[in-house]
């Protein structure tokens, strides 16, 4: 919003304090109890993000733990604590999301404490530096260059007194103000001096309220995590059939006794949980956030990576993202009649920038242009800078008067240079007038007539980075969008000379339609947003979802606050207002728009390793429901049609090796390895297409075994455990089998990751310390030849499966990698 726009939004101002001893002294000791008691302070929330409570609570309470907790207890209540081991998932799948997500707090609040600004308060005749919470209504605050506004207020006394409104407007041109005008909470002392009286304080100050409309806490957005607890609330209901089938078969159908029963039900429940799958996509993402930490990005959800990585649009503001907080000189145009004298404005340049006792950016560039110091000794006379006169200037006896500033100011209207400073403004740049004056730059009369020497050609400091970062996110199909308070041709001026398509036609903000249907084809057609409000960025995000893009939001002002908020991604500045720092869910403490593309990239893999992981996961869950059931309907059957009913084959610990190899450490490794693949929707119905069929023939395929070679209810203790031993070894050559279908294309540290989880079970069933710690007897030549037929059956099927799936739904499949499969040089990787 433009700054008129923010003084009719926070109020009209109703008079100044004029009461002098009130302005000089400032409040006394009791006023300020008789406040503090009114509750007339500035105590506000610090920042918008979970108590470390809510943080514990939501990481601790999930469905999946709900689960296994149960299960757990079950267990346990057998005395059977070695069949319990998958209880610890519980403290790890908890124990990651909460460390990381308090570290993140702990990280922003330390950084909070740091960037806070002290005001220096009059209290009983003398300034006081104090904390901003310890502001309250009528202080009289002190104001100089670089101090931070607080709270609200009418200004009471000024110096040329210049406020940096941009991180509530978004325009970066400082605003001059003078004895009574308001200033808000959020901005700062861009130049001059003064002091105001605080009129708003806490939830009433113009910052404290856009806080506050933001401060109710989110979680991204995860499909990985919806698809996953979608997966898991089905899971949950087939459950309770599916134990009561199994306890009525080990209890009654079998007559086993309730403790081998119970263990035998929890055999059964525990391999549908993918607990592993919410394990590894903590841990995926844990490391992922590890990784971006080295890149000073501090991800404050986990998920956040994941959502960056399926952003289609990124909405990115033009100062401290695109371009850096500074200018630098362009060029410098000689006036027509100043041939031979060029060194002569070159060292008058020069030495105002070196005598500058309190450059702004535009004199900070001319000082880096040139930076040699000319000797010319003190300036006899000093003019400073002010927004009233728009220029500065200084004398230097005999080398001439000098001045600096808005040649629309300083030279004759319809003059040749008037016209070329305006034609280079109107490119969007910043464009200074050096002249000569006939007088003293302090005179009273004024400088008088005023000799152009040159225009100083300024431009804002594009990011060295800049231009490959948009390049990036061309290449990735992601579409940038430049929103600004700034100038609209300012801004086209910058996006363009970065290559940013469609940046050569701005549009003013000021000239957007408020229908949504029409807001949304215009921020959808148009690249480049000058002038931008911060209510129309937060309905500009809005209305690029409504057509289904995927939003991220990047911002430090106050002014991004709401925007920020709505979009699907927000990423704040380190160095933004602390507001912004709690409702993003990405912080880029270096301040580096260039850190995005490796976000995006570290989000990519961690998407495409964990749908990778989660068909081995799912298929486990597929094979154990199915294996489950159709050992408890066989007991249901056994009554019906007078036949011996099958118990369950495996105890829970079969269940825990059958993962090992198969599931376990080969989707550890999956999970952190690199991955090119490109952020797709639809991942529950994609991982469905291995896991189901897959699934199905490991489950149909054990069954088999298993019904083959049971020798019937008055079996020996060997025979069960044979028996047992012959379905396990099904189950695992099929695993083992879909562990390698979905290792494709292979690379070489695959073949060997394979490898070694056969030689892992081979080393379990030949060992003879660890065949009788897990019940394991392949001794019975017949029947462990059955299970190798099974399993070698089942291979095939799962082998046919997957090209024949491929084909149907247009999946290019391969068996080895390409170059293009290994991981690029380019940004994010």
């Amino acid at each position: 919003m433009t700054n008129d726009q923010v003084g009719a939004e926070t109020g009209v101002v109703t008079g100044v304090d004029t009461d002098a001893a009130h302005l000089a002294r400032g409040l006394t000791a009791d006023q300020v109890a008789e406040r503090v008691a009114q509750g007339k302070t500035n105590d506000v929330p610090d920042r918008a993000s979970r108590s470390v409570r809510d943080i514990v609570r939501g990481n601790v309470f999930t469905r999946i733990n709900a689960i296994l907790g149960v299960l757990l207890l079950i267990v346990l209540a057998t005395g059977s604590i070695i069949d319990g081991m998958f209880g610890l998932l519980i403290v790890a799948n908890s124990g990651i999301g909460i460390i990381q997500e308090v570290r993140a707090k702990r990280t922003l609040d330390k950084l909070a404490i740091v960037s806070q600004s002290k005001p220096l308060v009059r209290r009983d005749g003398s300034a006081v530096e104090m904390a901003p919470r310890e502001v309250v209504l009528d202080d009289i605050i002190e104001l100089g260059a670089g101090d931070q506004i607080v709270v609200d207020g009418i200004v009471t006394s000024a110096s040329n007194l210049d406020v940096d409104e941009s991180l509530l407007t978004g325009e970066a041109d400082p605003v001059h103000k003078a004895v009574g005008a308001q200033v808000l909470s959020g901005s700062f002392v861009s130049s001059g001096s003064g002091t105001y009286r605080a009129t708003k304080v806490g939830r009433d100050a113009y910052a404290a309220k856009l806080a506050a409309e933001a401060s109710k806490f989110t979680l991204v957005h995860s499909e990985l995590r919806s698809g996953i607890d979608k997966i898991l609330k089905f899971i949950t209901y087939l459950m309770i059939p599916a134990g009561l089938l199994i306890i009525y078969n080990q209890l009654f159908s079998s007559g086993q006794a309730l403790g081998p029963a119970l263990n035998g039900m929890v055999a059964a429940l525990v391999p549908m949980v993918p607990e592993g799958l919410v394990l590894m996509t903590s841990i995926a993402f844990a490391v992922g956030v590890v990784r971006l930490g080295r890149r000073q990005c501090l991800v404050q959800e986990l998920p956040a990576i994941e959502g960056l990585a399926r952003v289609d649009v990124v909405c990115a503001d033009k100062t401290g993202t695109l371009t850096e907080n500074g200018m630098r000189l362009s060029e410098l145009q000689l006036a027509a009649d100043v041939d031979g004298q060029a060194d002569a404005v070159r060292a008058a340049l020069a030495a105002l920038a070196a005598d500058d006792p309190r450059p702004n950016a535009s004199v900070l560039a001319i000082k880096e242009a040139f930076p040699d110091d000319p000797g010319w000794g003190e300036p006899t006379a000093v003019a400073p800078f002010s927004s009233a006169k728009k220029w500065s200037g200084q004398s230097y006896g005999s080398r001439g008067n000098w001045v600096l500033g808005a040649p629309d100011v300083l030279l004759a209207p319809g003059s040749t240079m008037a016209d070329r400073a305006e034609e280079l403004g109107a490119q969007g740049l910043r464009v200074l007038l050096l002249g000569s004056a006939e007088r003293p730059v302090d005179s009273p009369e004024g400088p008088g007539d005023i000799t152009p020497r040159a225009l100083v050609v300024l431009e804002q400091r594009v990011r060295t980075d800049a231009k490959d970062t948009l390049e990036y996110f061309a290449s990735q199909h992601v579409v940038v969008k430049v929103i600004s308070g700034d100038n609209a041709v300012s801004v086209g001026a910058v996006a363009s000379s970065l290559g940013l398509p469609g940046a050569d036609h701005p549009v003013d903000a000021r000239e957007l339609p408020s229908e949504p249907e029409k807001l949304a084809d215009a921020v959808e057609s148009g690249s480049t947003f000058g002038r931008v409000r911060p209510d129309q960025k937060r309905a500009m995000v809005g209305a690029l979802q409504s057509r289904g893009h995927t939003v991220a939001m990047t911002g430090d002002g106050v002014n991004d606050v709401l925007a920020l908020k709505d979009a699907d991604i927000g990423v704040s500045m380190g160095s933004g207002s602390p507001a912004t720092r709690a409702v993003a869910q990405i912080v880029l403490l270096d301040n580096k728009f260039a850190t995005l593309p490796y976000v995006v990239g570290e989000g990519r893999r961690v998407i495409g390793n964990i749908e990778r992981v989660s068909n081995l996961f799912l298929t486990k869950t597929v094979y154990s429901v199915l294996l489950a059931f159709l050992v408890g309907f066989s007991g249901v059957l056994s009554t019906m049609f007078d036949f011996e009913p099958l118990p369950y084959p495996f105890l829970p610990r079969h269940v825990t090796i059958a993962a090992w190899f198969t599931i376990g450490i080969p989707a550890f490794l999956l999970s952190l390895a690199p991955n090119n693949e490109r952020a797709r929707s639809g991942f529950v119905p994609r991982v469905m297409r291995l896991a189901i069929p897959s699934g199905v023939i490991i489950g149909v395929a054990t069954f088999v075994s298993y019904v083959l070679v049971y020798a019937g209810p008055d079996q020996t203790e060997t025979q069960k455990v044979q028996a047992g031993t012959t379905a396990l070894i099904t189950l695992i050559m099929i695993a083992v089998w879909v562990l390698a279908v979905v290792a494709r294309p292979y690379q070489w540290w695959k073949v060997v990751l394979i490898a070694g989880s056969i030689a892992g079970y081979l080393v379990l069933f030949s060992v003879p310390f660890t065949r009788e710690f897990f019940k394991l007897d392949p001794s019975n030549v017949a029947a462990t030849t059955t299970a190798v037929v099974c399993g070698l059956v089942g291979v095939v099927l799962v082998e046919v499966g997957w090209w024949v799936t491929g084909r149907i739904h247009g999946e290019h499949r391969r068996l080895f990698a390409t170059p293009d499969d290994l991981p690029g040089e380019h940004p994010g990787r």
